[in-house]
């Protein structure tokens, strides 16, 4: 890697993650130089201990900003496309499906509406890629402890005792953020009493490109196309459900919640059968006070956090990394300053409120426990579909369309 001067960077990416790597790899392609910081080293083995068993469903605008960041050559070849969208609605007295309703891609696009790769895979292939540009330098194992800013520049204190300076810090640090608590930053968040079990698995009837999302309680049931797993048909799953129940999920032996799981997917691809180990994380919304302070932007989960429902999540994070990038790239030399951040945290701000307030209201939905609720939410979805004009603005939206 070639030398870049020491200390000093356009940006400084504080957080490692899928989202602070992408960042990285879209600004250094258009020219700037870039460090990135993290604690930890990532996980980049689907086996390993530790490992993050989620998938990332890239939606077509994200797919572009992949394109112009140089990572998707490295991605295509192990992605999964997303032509359908299945919503299934199985919260009659039996888990069995009594709506099924396919969105498909060609009403709106010539493509799919997304691709699907997993979690371990991308900062395996993000970080390789990072590998091989010379403006950018990466310090995995090393956190970020102190910010300070002025009109004409950040200064990041770093665990092992350097500082790095530069025009704008990038606080990609997650929901727990020290950048953003360094900038006095608040959030509201919204818990949900969920957790989310994360885990692939395998199943004898071929998932044919179609995402499904099966609904009864607790929370969606999302299985997501992935590639063949040991010559099986295999896809990622996040099932939601209330803590408790998640948790006592978890902890059954195998053969136990392969049954389970096996029940909740109204038995639609055969039985399910584990294909890595499981894993939990917590649902919440959150969504910080402002998106920027002096030198500093907040993106991914730093800014927002919602449920993982219609692959928001991050596409939502990338698309705070396009209005960023647009921005620099417009005025390079005001990178940074007051005009730059108060644009994006005016722009951004606005639309993630919007996009959080509709997942939140459709995870309240999904969660229903009581048979009159059930019952709305199935007729709702099919009143839904089957207004044309309705089901193909729902489906730009979901994509990100403004």
């Amino acid at each position: 890697m070639a030398s870049i001067s020491p200390n000093t960077y356009d940006i400084v990416i504080s957080g490692g993650g899928i989202a602070g790597l992408a960042a990285a790899a879209a600004f250094a392609q258009s020219g700037f130089r870039v460090q990135v910081v993290d604690p930890s080293t990532p996980i980049t083995d689907r086996d390993t201990k530790g490992s993050d068993l989620r998938s990332t469903a890239f939606l077509q605008p994200a797919r572009t900003l992949l394109e112009d960041a140089g990572l998707w050559d490295r991605l295509s070849a192990h992605a999964a496309p997303l032509q359908i969208m299945r919503i299934v609605d199985a919260g009659g007295a039996e888990p069995k499906p009594r709506t099924i309703k396919d969105f498909n891609a060609q009403d709106i696009s010539d493509a799919p509406f997304g691709w699907n790769l997993p979690n371990w895979l991308l900062r395996r292939e993000f970080l390789a890629a990072l590998e091989d540009m010379p403006n950018v330098d990466l310090r995995l194992g090393v956190a970020t402890t102190t910010l300070f800013t002025r009109a004409a520049e950040a200064r990041v204190g770093l665990s092992d005792g350097s500082q790095s300076r530069c025009k704008l810090v990038i606080a990609a640090d997650g929901r727990n953020s020290k950048m953003r608590e360094a900038a006095g930053i608040g959030v509201k968040t919204t818990r949900y009493g969920q957790k989310a079990l994360a885990l692939a698995v395998s199943h004898p009837i071929p998932h044919e490109n179609v995402s499904t999302e099966i609904h009864r309680t607790g929370g969606p049931f999302t299985l997501v196309p992935l590639p063949d797993y040991n010559g099986m048909p295999s896809s990622a799953l996040v099932w939601m459900e209330r803590g408790p129940k998640a948790q006592e999920l978890l902890n059954l032996p195998v053969e136990a919640f392969e049954a389970a799981m096996t029940e909740r997917s109204c038995g639609l691809f055969g039985p399910l059968t584990l294909a890595s180990n499981r894993t939990i994380w917590p649902i919440i919304s959150q969504v910080a006070d402002r998106f920027q302070s002096e030198r500093l932007a907040l993106v991914a989960e730093a800014a927002h956090v919602v449920p993982p429902i219609g692959a928001q999540g991050l596409n939502t994070s990338l698309g705070d990394m396009r209005l960023l990038l647009d921005l620099a790239k417009a005025n390079p030399e005001g990178l940074g300053d007051r005009q730059m951040l108060n644009a994006y945290d005016r722009k951004r701000r606005s639309e993630v409120a919007l996009r959080v307030k509709g997942i939140d209201m459709l995870n309240r939905v999904s969660m229903a426990e009581t048979p009159l609720l059930r019952d709305a939410r199935s007729m709702g979805l099919s009143a839904l579909y089957g207004m044309a004009p309705v089901r193909k603005m729902l489906m730009q939206m979901g994509l990100g369309a403004r």
